[in-house]
């Protein structure tokens, strides 16, 4: 089974996708830990990667693809993924299903967890970040136990300079600019199920899960 996460920063899909690759066996991609991985490791393809990324370039659809294939030929994907971040532009989606289908396969279903704006904007800018593994909370609906101090490594919690009201704006803008073509591309599809992401966590993934049963 191959999914799609799609959601505006703050939708939730990292915890969503926690979730339904508990739930369904699936392993969770994101394109952020791609890179990160093949850069880390200095694979060809993080060697490449990182020469466009240094120079504030962005990096090519067929190197990112290339990439996510790599990583779908893993033992983990035996019962399929979640790609969360990808695709993000309508050139990205053409490449990914040009790539699957020579592969004999398809993107079987994209979840679109759908939050208003102005939810949005107070889930990112009411963020905290742990300094050392990254965990995320939010001083409205996700306190730690103990102020400023991650409650999985006791690292120190900080705003993002990336969750200011100014930049979390323009990151909002910049995505939807992206997406909505997608929205429709997959709608056109009959491959699009629209999630309510304005409601508590619980009650989101058993909408998603429940979307997920319908095509399993």
């Amino acid at each position: 089974m191959y999914l799609i996460l799609l959601g505006a920063p703050g939708a939730g899909k990292g915890t969503q996708a926690e979730t339904l690759g508990a739930t369904f066996g699936l392993a969770h991609i994101a394109t952020g830990d791609l890179f990160r991985e093949n850069v880390a490791k200095g694979t060809e393809l993080g060697v490449l990667a990182k020469s466009y990324i240094d120079r504030g370039a962005l990096v090519p659809d067929d190197v990112t693809v290339r990439m996510l294939l790599d990583r779908l030929a893993r033992p983990d994907t035996a019962k399929g993924v979640m790609l969360d971040g990808f695709p993000r532009t309508m050139q990205q989606a053409e490449a990914l299903s040009k790539a699957l289908a020579a592969q004999g396969k398809k993107v079987d279903r994209v979840l679109y967890i759908k939050v208003p704006d102005t939810a949005l904007m107070d889930r990112l800018t009411g963020r905290l970040t742990c300094r050392t593994c990254g965990a995320v909370y939010n001083v409205t609906f996700s306190l730690p136990k103990k102020a400023g101090v991650c409650d999985k490594d006791a690292g120190e919690l900080y705003t993002r300079q990336d969750d200011t009201v100014e930049t979390v704006r323009k990151r909002l803008d910049v995505y939807f600019a992206q997406t909505s073509p997608l929205i429709e591309y997959y709608t056109q599809r009959g491959l699009l199920t629209e999630i309510n992401g304005n409601q508590a966590v619980d009650a989101v993934g058993k909408e998603m899960v429940k979307a997920i049963e319908a095509i399993a």
